[in-house]
């Protein structure tokens, strides 16, 4: 007999939770909310929003709007988003995450007080996500993105650096970029730098590699559009070869080998509970499980 469990610390960070409940209590008193972006990567969540009257817009849109109403979603957005909304009277529900918030405001602070220096603002992320173009917003869009080795060259090592982080990156990538910077930077060349990842987020990954482990097969439960979803997943696959990918239940068509006797489903912090909750019982189904 197949025994299954739901990971307890997947799904929805609370910063994805706080932006869905305003949504839902926005649409709850209207029947139509606009959204800037996907609220959450994750196709099906969207789908059961969009039932409720949440229609999704790009950035490009904005403009065109008139006496509407915009929620935020969690990723946090640059200035230029509100003054946008004030030119063109549209009301804003603001639901950025408050670490992403706090992230925000630190940026800003610290852009306006080296702006007249030759001191290079860093950004730890992904470039051209939505969090890392509202934090590189907050600098006038002065900020330089780094996420790797390859982007090293575009830094000057003679030149004062403030390093910050996308709040969803690795703390491991993190720290050798700190590294990196430390290892070229000229001799009496200040260098700064401030861990700003969520540990919500960051804890993610220990845990989930503690979690695939204990189990012979893991499903990881994720939308193809979630970078979140990506990392969480290659460490599931890290800790345990038997992990696989999907979206949704119906992905699943065939039982077990009888050699799995433990089956794990987890996800990532955009994989709605009741998603995980659907996968587990259609694995119960096919297999007989318990």
């Amino acid at each position: 007999m197949i025994e299954v469990t739901i990971d307890g610390n997947s799904g929805f960070c609370f910063g994805v939770v706080k932006a869905i409940q305003s949504a839902e209590d926005e649409l709850a008193k209207t029947d139509e909310l606009y959204c800037l972006g996907d609220l959450v990567h994750n196709n099906l969540e969207m789908e059961r929003l969009k039932a409720l009257g949440l229609r999704s817009i790009r950035h490009a849109d904005l403009p065109q709007l008139r006496n509407r109403t915009v929620l935020l979603r969690a990723h946090g957005e640059p200035p230029t988003t509100y003054l946008t909304a004030e030119q063109n009277s549209i009301k804003i529900i603001d639901a950025t995450c408050p670490v992403v918030l706090q992230l925000q405001r630190r940026i800003r602070q610290c852009y306006e007080e080296t702006k007249n220096t030759d001191t290079q603002l860093v950004i730890y992320g992904k470039k051209g996500h939505a969090e890392v173009n509202g934090l590189v917003g907050q600098t006038d869009g002065t900020a330089i993105v780094i996420d790797g080795d390859d982007d090293f060259d575009t830094l000057d090592f003679g030149k004062n650096i403030i390093l910050f982080s996308q709040t969803t990156k690795p703390l491991d990538g993190f720290s050798a970029v700190v590294e990196a910077i430390q290892s070229r930077i000229e001799p009496d060349v200040e260098f700064r730098f401030y861990d700003t990842i969520c540990r919500q987020v960051a804890n993610r990954l220990p845990n989930i590699r503690a979690f695939a482990a204990q189990h012979d097969c893991i499903y990881f439960v994720a939308g193809k559009q979630s970078s979140n979803g990506k990392m969480l997943f290659d460490e599931c696959l890290k800790a345990n070869p038997n992990t696989v990918f999907i979206t949704q239940a119906s992905e699943i068509t065939e039982p077990l080998p009888p050699t799995i006797t433990s089956v794990g489903v987890c996800g990532a912090t955009s994989t709605p509970k009741w998603l995980m909750e659907e996968v587990a019982q259609k694995v119960r189904e096919i297999n007989g499980a318990v």
